[in-house]
């Protein structure tokens, strides 16, 4: 079988390759891993100055046949200190690279302190990686929106944003709570001051939410000014007096005065009411401010100051509630009913029909008062009925439908809000009306509602400085009786009768006191020996 040759190498290149074979057999094999990258590198170095081509071997066949070959530059033996950039290669082994190019160079990164804190800060633009990479890291600002205001967004002014003071941790105001787009609010804080310094101090004062000006939108530089709507003062006896003038450079400013032993300052604020205008694109376009200025004297101190503000949108009528949150006595109870699962609380428009009652009159006659009703107010306990006179040719159950419609009203409804403000896609938060029929014990007779009456329970909700009446169950019990029989000729009268009571159940309020601390601790059972 013929042998195959070796290719012949050029004299370098044998030089080298047998410097590096006489090396390796001075080594051993014990030391081969650790100079594994050196043998490699010789390798790659004698097989680029070859230059020849590779013979692959087949003895199979018993002959040779030429591989494929790669060209590529001859390279001169360099030291392993000096990175090479890589280079393709024909063969199965590996050539060790250095492409970390960041990697051989070092920057030396300045120290922030206080002297250059500044100028970084203004110089840095965020993080990126090597400049080999070609993706970036670095922090960029979010793209910029349309500007608009959005919902519990800042409302900004020329110079900070419009301050809203509201109790925080405790009872007292604080001034640098801000006012957000589209959230309304009405708060009460007590104020706590000085009264010798109150005309140093800026938030008792008119000017101070009056005189900001409102941006239209974020970043503009439109501006919209804050108009005085109304001014009331109140005296120190609790009477009020509207001014004509609400131009506020003719106001006097606060004042401080001395009756008596007594000191009074006069013209501090005591409630500021904002009431702003918007449109759909999310701009302020108007701003007035009502506000209510009154003496205090010393022994009032501290005093309550109230804050209210609401959005209004452009082109629209305002909403009327029934409270914001809760109840406000005299004012209607909002119901409605759900026209199926699932669906939202239907009302009318009318919210002054939305639960009502019989409405009396002076003839006292039900057939004639049928759809005369008058609404059920927070707070307001009402009775009222009428007389029906029946005849014997009046059949009982057409009677008893009679009835019971003018009871209940066109629609009587399935819900009744919690709160003066509740939503009607909030199903879950409205308050059932649990109907209930009361008839008489006799059998074998007719029944006729007689009587309708309501019960409404309610509770304070919420802080005990400002506690909110919130509805937590509804109650209306039809009472019934039997039909009277009428004698021929003769005619019977029966009265009808409606009423509301609403009744508090709130629990009273108790201090809280910390439990006493217990102690936990085991002793040795001689720790008191020998005394014990």
């Amino acid at each position: 079988m013929p042998r195959t040759q070796p290719p012949r190498l050029p004299g370098s290149a044998r030089s080298l390759a047998a410097s590096c074979a006489g090396f390796r057999l001075v080594m051993g094999l014990r030391d081969l891993p650790p100079l594994l990258l050196l043998l490699v590198d010789c390798w790659a170095s004698v097989s680029a100055q070859a230059g020849d081509t590779p013979v692959v071997t087949t003895e199979a066949l018993s002959s040779t046949k030429p591989a494929p070959t790669t060209f590529r530059p001859a390279v001169s033996p360099r030291p392993h200190e000096t990175p090479r950039a890589p280079r393709p290669s024909s063969d199965l082994r590996p050539t060790p690279v250095t492409d970390d190019k960041p990697a051989l160079s070092f920057i030396n990164l300045e120290v922030p302190d206080e002297s250059n804190f500044d100028k970084l800060m203004k110089t840095s633009d965020g993080f990126s990686t090597n400049a080999e990479s070609d993706v970036s890291l670095t922090t960029k600002p979010d793209a910029p929106n349309t500007a608009k205001y959005e919902y519990g967004v800042h409302l900004q002014t020329s110079h900070s944003f419009l301050r809203f003071p509201s109790p925080l941790t405790s009872s007292l105001c604080t001034d640098n709570n801000p006012a957000a787009f589209l959230v309304n609010q009405a708060v009460k804080c007590t104020r706590r001051i000085n009264l010798e310094q109150c005309t140093e101090i800026e938030t008792l004062s008119l000017a101070y939410y009056s005189s900001p000006k409102i941006l239209r939108v974020p970043g503009s530089g439109t501006k919209v000014p804050i108009t005085v709507q109304s001014i009331i003062i109140q005296s120190l006896n609790k009477t009020l007096t509207r001014l004509e003038d609400t131009d506020t450079d003719v106001l006097r400013p606060l004042v401080l005065v001395e009756a008596g032993h007594d000191k009074i300052c006069t013209n501090i604020i005591l409630e500021v009411k904002y009431s702003l205008t918007y449109t759909n694109a999310g701009e302020i376009i108007k701003a007035d401010v009502f506000v209510l200025l009154g003496a205090v004297s010393s022994a009032m101190v501290p005093f309550q100051q109230k804050f209210e503000i609401y959005f209004i949108q452009q082109n629209t009528k305002p909403v009327p509630l029934s409270g914001n949150p809760g109840y406000v006595v005299g004012l209607p109870l909002a119901a409605g009913f759900q026209p199926q699962k699932g669906s939202g609380i239907m009302q009318t428009t009318n919210r002054y029909g939305q639960l009502t009652l019989l409405r009396s009159t002076a003839e006292q006659d039900c057939l004639a008062i049928a759809g005369i009703r008058t609404p059920v107010l927070f707070g307001y306990n009402m009775q009222s009925g009428c007389k029906l006179r029946l005849t014997k040719a009046i059949a009982c159950r057409l009677v008893a439908q009679k009835v019971e419609s003018l009871l209940k009203g066109q629609g009587f409804p399935d819900y009744v809000a919690p709160f003066g403000n509740s939503q009607a896609q909030d199903v879950l938060d409205w308050v059932p009306v649990h109907f209930i029929t009361q008839t008489s014990h006799m059998k074998d007779s007719c029944q006729l509602p007689v009587a309708l009456a309501i019960e409404v329970k309610w509770t304070k909700y919420g802080s005990l400085l400002n506690p909110q009446a919130k509805i937590v169950n509804v109650t209306a019990n039809l009472i019934s009786s039997s039909f009277p029989e009428t004698n021929s000729g003769n005619k019977r009268t029966i009265l009808i009768s409606t009423a509301v009571t609403f009744v508090d159940v709130s629990a009273p309020a108790e201090a809280g006191f910390r439990a006493r601390p217990t102690i936990n601790a085991r002793l040795p059972f001689n720790f008191f020996f020998p005394f014990v």
